[in-house]
Order: C-alpha cells, then sequence, then structure tokens
C-alpha cells in the first residue's frame, strides 16, 4: 500500500478546481494511510494466545499421559513469555494487524478521523455552509462522503451511497486515484445541479491533503 504521488495529488486537485467552477459547493480531499495505529491491538491478540495455548496444550498433553512442559510450573511461565513476544512481534506487522482488527472497529476509527478532518479542514466555516469532505483510510478500505447543512438541505445524504461503493471498489483494487478522480467527478454532477454556483469563490484549497500515519494522534 502506498500512497499518491506528487503528480497524481495534483491530478486530484485539478479535478476539483474543474468542478467547483460550476458550483458553490468548496470541496476538501483527504487521504489517510491509516486511521490509528491501533497499538494495543496485537499485545492484545498475544496476550490472549500466549494465555489459552500454552494451557490448552498442557490439558491436552495430559488427557494423552504426556508431560511436555516438565515438572516445573516455570516452563509453562517460560513458553507464555516467549509465545507472547514472539507473536507480538508478528502481529504489529501491518498486513496482519488489519486482520486482527474487527471490521467495526476499524469503520468506527476511520468514521472519527474523517469527521475530525471535516473540522480541522474548516469544511464547517464555508461561506453558506457547503463543505463537501472526500475522506479515504486506504487501510480501513474505508470511503465517506461528509457534507455541511447547506448541502444536505438540498441533497438527501442517500445520494452518495453509490458513489462511496463505487470509490470504496476500487480502493480495495489499489485504484484509489481513479477513485478519487470519479469520485469529485461524480460529485460534481449532482452539485452542478442541486448547488449550481452562484459567484465565484475559492475559499479552500484544491488540493488532495494526505495524512501519513506519523499525522495521526
Amino acid at each position: 500500500m502506498s500512497l499518491l504521488k506528487e503528480s497524481e495529488q495534483r491530478e486530484v486537485g485539478d479535478a476539483i478546481a474543474r468542478v467547483e467552477r460550476d458550483t458553490d459547493a468548496e470541496i476538501v480531499t483527504v487521504l489517510a494511510a491509516q486511521a490509528d495505529d491501533y497499538a494495543y491491538i496485537p499485545l492484545l491478540w498475544a496476550g490472549l494466545a500466549a494465555l489459552i495455548v500454552p494451557g490448552a496444550l498442557a490439558v491436552l498433553a495430559g488427557w494423552l499421559g504426556l508431560d511436555v512442559f516438565g515438572t516445573g510450573p516455570w516452563i509453562m511461565l517460560l513458553v507464555q513469555w516467549v509465545m507472547f513476544v514472539a507473536l507480538a512481534v508478528i502481529f504489529r506487522l501491518p498486513g496482519i494487524t488489519t486482520r486482527l482488527i474487527p471490521r467495526h472497529v476499524r469503520f468506527w476509527r476511520a468514521s472519527n478521523l474523517a469527521r475530525r478532518q471535516f473540522l480541522e479542514q474548516n469544511l464547517h466555516h464555508t461561506q453558506d455552509a457547503t463543505g463537501v469532505l472526500i475522506f479515504v483510510s486506504e487501510a480501513e478500505r474505508y470511503v465517506e462522503i461528509l457534507v455541511d447543512e447547506g448541502i444536505s438541505r438540498r441533497l438527501d445524504n442517500t445520494v452518495w451511497t453509490d458513489i462511496v461503493n463505487d470509490f470504496t471498489q476500487k480502493v480495495r483494487a489499489g485504484q484509489t486515484q481513479q477513485g478519487f478522480l470519479d469520485c469529485v467527478e461524480a460529485c460534481g454532477t449532482l452539485l452542478k445541479t442541486h448547488v449550481p454556483a452562484t459567484h465565484e469563490r475559492n475559499e479552500l484549497p484544491n488540493r488532495l491533503v494526505v495524512l501519513a500515519r506519523s499525522d495521526i494522534g
């Protein structure tokens, strides 16, 4: 997984500029590498495995009449510690960590970050409340469109569903840039009809905001 190149980011910014010529909406796009570092997840799973697996093996060995852990309880403790450390390291690998996180937790964290970005990018301070956020978190394969009340009064939230679903499929397929371009264009078609341009303005920068893992607090 890699965030977009500068040239690809500029293409997204150019697409926003073209769309905003025909609408009063202010579109901001945000791409996050990951919504959370999930530092606790590997430790949680490693701890559970270290507690359960050696004990289960000891019980199974007892049924079979084997003494795999020797006569001292310290052997069991040593096995648990070694297993905990080894799994904690393995579970920190990005591809594995993501699979250990329940889907609803991943989406909850990504949704929280999207709402934070709506505020941090000043989308709630636009004239006539016409801010539109297109948010993507790559690691979570999460896409969301958030709009201010000036947009929601004219367009029901359900109109974004198909656009979000299409974008999500492109993120899963590794086509994040094309997803942004198609999403901006699709949103622009709706906004041009329902929130047409009444005067020339550009309150927010026309660029793709990229959040690396180190930017996520």
